[in-house]
């Protein structure tokens, strides 16, 4: 009998004994295509240099407390993500995760603002159907309702505009363009609506991640909002956690959108996977109100700036910008979208396949006309996701596209070293499990 507490109490898992490349291994020797790991595995399971890096870095030193110590891998980190970051940010506060780094921001867009003599300014605004992470403050941020259901007297009140959800929000006769900016519109409504003197920040994943299944906004839409942020002072953070560290074709996916933030949150593919690793990017104009303020950020975790979760993260980062693999996640994702296009582009109950780079997802309908989704007690995104599972693939189907209950969608995030043989693996099996699961008309 197992002692550890599992995500899911009636689940048998079987055991990871290894990883090569794309797949992972269990202990009977069965091998996974990883394609659903939630972003994290951008390099597969067996990058020698980051494994070398890890380990040369605990031979040095494991652990010393930020408070006390910086470290060399944690200053060399630092100056490689802002080498190559958008805009003007010049800060990096590294954290343990995703949700610690999305807390951090929401922390310190609060203190930049007290510390600038603005303390009336503390509403955030997000959008529905995001996800920002599961500790209060980050849960709050987030408009997956299934997650935030049964927390919700706990939680921090915060407002929700719509996302930019094409698919489904665009009207007839609109353009792309126009839908952008009546959504992105939104946003200056809400303002207008709390005070334009009581907002501190906006939050947005650029590509939303697993509540809607890996949906770019429209072209023009984050120019919008950057313009309503600038013109009533609102901090815009952009959460990287999924879709960052060159998942979508670029380094920093708000590339594509031709913005840059106030504060940006990465982690998942920041350490791939081979250590917890998370970290919060601000401008210098953020950082230079705390540095002549009170001189102190309130807000810390033990694991602040890890020596060896930062080592593996500067390989991590290093191998990603020296071996151009986030403009080979942009080429292989091209591919991947063409093979899902042409095994389900017909498919009776597949609504949509969208995505940028190797972040793809694929909306599941019950009529590909209406676009009405099935009803959620068919539970199709678990089904397909145990028969996915058993064809030797892992991929991220999730429930509650729409609204946090109506709606599935297969979110597929395959390392950026995944080759042309793999792709078609990635479809034929997923082909297998939506046959199995789904009706055939």
């Amino acid at each position: 009998m197992s002692h550890v507490f599992p995500r899911h109490t009636k689940a048998q898992l079987p055991t990871a004994v290894g990883g090569d490349g794309v797949y992972l291994i269990d202990a009977d020797g069965k091998r996974y295509l990883d394609c659903g790991d939630a972003a994290v595995s951008c390099l597969g399971h067996s990058d020698a240099a980051v494994v070398q890096a890890v380990q040369d870095q605990v031979a040095k030193i494991a652990f010393a407390h930020t408070g006390f110590m910086t470290s060399e891998p944690a200053e060399a980190l630092a100056d490689l993500l802002i080498a190559h970051a958008p805009g003007d940010l010049d800060r990096v506060y590294f954290v343990s995760g995703g949700s610690e780094a999305t807390e951090s921001a929401i922390k310190l867009a609060r203190q930049y603002f007290v510390e600038t003599g603005q303390p009336q300014r503390h509403h955030v605004i997000a959008r529905k159907q995001s996800y920002h992470g599961n500790t209060i403050g980050a849960l709050s941020a987030g408009g997956n309702e299934w997650r935030r259901a049964q927390f919700g007297p706990l939680l921090v009140e915060m407002s929700h505009i719509a996302p930019c959800y094409e698919y489904t929000g665009k009207v007839e006769g609109e353009s792309s363009y126009d839908y952008g900016q009546r959504v992105a519109n939104e946003l200056e409504a809400e303002i207008l609506r709390l005070g334009e003197e009581s907002v501190m920040a906006f939050m947005a994943e650029p590509v939303v991640g697993a509540t809607l299944g890996a949906v770019p906004a429209v072209e023009g839409y984050f120019k919008r909002i950057r313009e309503i942020c600038d013109q009533y002072g609102v901090l815009l953070i952009l959460d990287e956690v999924m879709c960052g560290m060159g998942r979508t074709g670029t380094l920093f996916a708000c590339e594509q959108d031709g913005i840059a933030p106030d504060i940006l949150c990465i982690a998942k593919g920041l350490g791939a996977g081979y250590q917890p690793i998370g970290a919060m990017l601000c401008t210098d104009k953020i950082y230079a109100a705390i540095e002549n303020g009170s001189g102190f950020f309130q807000h810390g975790h033990t694991y602040l700036g890890h020596p060896v979760a930062t080592a593996a993260a500067l390989a991590v980062v290093t191998a990603l910008t020296t071996r151009d693999l986030p403009a080979r996640a942009g080429v292989m994702g091209e591919k991947l979208q063409s093979a899902l296009e042409a095994a389900f582009g017909q498919h009776p109950h597949i609504g949509d396949i969208r995505g940028r780079g190797l972040f793809r997802g694929v909306e599941i309908v019950e009529d590909r006309d209406t676009k009405v989704p099935f009803d959620p007690a068919l539970g199709l995104a678990g089904k397909i996701k145990k028969a996915a599972f058993g064809e030797g693939l892992i991929c991220y189907p999730m429930a509650g596209t729409r609204d946090g209950k109506h709606g599935d969608h297969i979110l597929l995030a395959p390392p950026f070293i995944i080759e042309d043989a793999q792709i078609d693996e990635l479809v034929e099996k997923l082909s297998r499990a939506i046959t199995q699961v789904l009706p055939a008309a």
